[in-house]
């Protein structure tokens, strides 16, 4: 059909009246065949100008991006020519296609995630060029909606995650033995004590006597009562709400909000961020509450070498964040120059009510275990006692996104 009309429009002046109605009702047919074809595609669509405004979309990218008003409707043409940026209700993305068109980017792509009302959605936007007559005259933005794949992703860890739990079950079930058997004894001691009574002269133990025992079991009782608790906070699904959101910004918040109880303590803190503005599958909330639990530690590591340390020597406490991306993951440093850990309690530091703090549950670092897990991420520890610690937090980049690191400045080197 391309090749037909070409050949006709050469020859316009030579067509009769009705071979012109016939010609545009060709022409017509073929443009409502490509507009069907290009409704009925699940891959959302948006065609753009050199200038990335909006020439034509289908239902599908109406459907999977955040447009603040419907694109291209007759209530709306006053902002429909505006670029296709100022259209979205989302920052990140926004930021995403100016950048491309400032930049005259092309076949790039990056994931995003929006919240909906029937949930979070993950897409897949590209940024691929039109070429008309060997040139670019504008832009297909490509949506793909991949929210499916990113929640069996999701379920797939936690599924896998669930093994932990036997290790953990049994470290309860030695908890709970101890307990268990100092009731059990101080029962069968009162059971004794009434069978002797009876046996006599019917005349019970001394008061204090038995109230001694009833108070070892119901401490007994309440420290159960605990331990059971605990087990159930530390086997508690972690209910994250992954979004693709840009770390360094949430360390920068938080160092920022600790940044006057730091400075009252004569503790210095350095933040040194990457700024990539890369974005990562994690729950904002959630990761926020894992460094400041980590941070926390390191203050309390830092006044506690403090402390023990003759003040005349003009020590100073500091606290370093930094964050680097290599070998496609992102990755987050914390270290203080507090009072440092022994090799054996890095080896437990991230168990279940393993701490060395007389008013601590052992609960804190274990939680930020599981945070950092639920991201399919790691965190390791090094610590040499009297000299401080360093705790490390892997996170996995996109994969979308791994394939433009080649080019990404704040990429470190082997």
């Amino acid at each position: 059909m391309k090749d037909f009309v070409k050949k006709v429009s050469q020859k316009l002046s030579k067509l009769s009246q009705e071979q012109l109605e016939n010609l545009i009702v060709s022409i017509n047919n073929e443009n409502d065949v490509l507009d069907s074809i290009m409704e009925s595609l699940s891959s959302g669509l948006v065609i753009v100008d050199d200038d990335y405004k909006i020439i034509q979309t289908n239902k599908a990218a109406e459907r999977l991006l955040p447009f603040r008003i419907r694109p291209l409707s007759s209530d709306s043409k006053s902002e429909s020519a505006s670029p296709v940026w100022e259209l979205l209700d989302d920052s990140a993305l926004s930021f995403f296609l100016q950048d491309c068109y400032n930049e005259k980017k092309t076949n790039v792509s990056e994931d995003f995630s929006f919240e909906k009302e029937a949930g979070v959605r993950f897409v897949t936007i590209s940024i691929l060029p039109l070429v008309q007559q060997k040139l670019i005259s504008g832009y297909i933005i490509t949506v793909d909606d991949i929210t499916e794949k990113r929640q069996q992703e999701i379920l797939l860890h936690r599924m896998e995650s669930l093994a932990s739990l036997t290790n953990l079950a049994a470290s309860v079930a030695h908890e709970i033995k101890n307990p268990l058997g100092a009731i059990s004894i101080h029962i069968q001691l009162l059971q004794k004590a009434v069978k002797k009574a009876r046996e006599g002269d019917c005349q019970l133990p001394k008061r204090k006597f038995m109230e001694d025992y009833l108070d070892v079991v119901n401490e007994e009782i309440a420290n159960l009562n605990k331990i059971v608790v605990d087990f159930l906070f530390a086997v508690r699904p972690v209910q994250a709400q992954l979004v693709l959101a840009d770390p360094d910004a949430i360390v920068k918040k938080t160092s920022t909000f600790f940044a006057p109880e730091f400075e009252s303590k004569s503790v210095r803190l350095a933040v040194s961020l990457c700024n990539c503005k890369q974005r990562l599958m994690i729950d904002e909330k959630l990761f926020r509450e894992a460094l400041i639990n980590i941070i926390q530690n390191a203050l309390a590591a830092i006044s506690t070498r403090y402390e023990i340390t003759d003040r005349s020597l003009s020590y100073e406490g500091e606290l370093i964040l930094e964050s680097f991306i290599k070998n496609e993951k992102y990755i987050l440093t914390i270290a203080d120059n507090g009072c440092g850990m022994d090799e054996k309690t890095v080896s437990h530091i991230f168990e279940p009510y393993y701490t060395t703090k007389a008013t601590g549950t052992g609960l804190g670092l274990t939680t930020v275990y599981k945070i950092i897990k639920e991201f399919r991420g790691d965190i390791d520890v090094k610590s040499v006692p009297g000299h401080g610690s360093v705790f490390t937090v892997t996170l996995p980049l996109p994969q979308k996104s791994v394939k433009l690191l080649a080019q990404n400045p704040c990429s470190k080197s082997e």
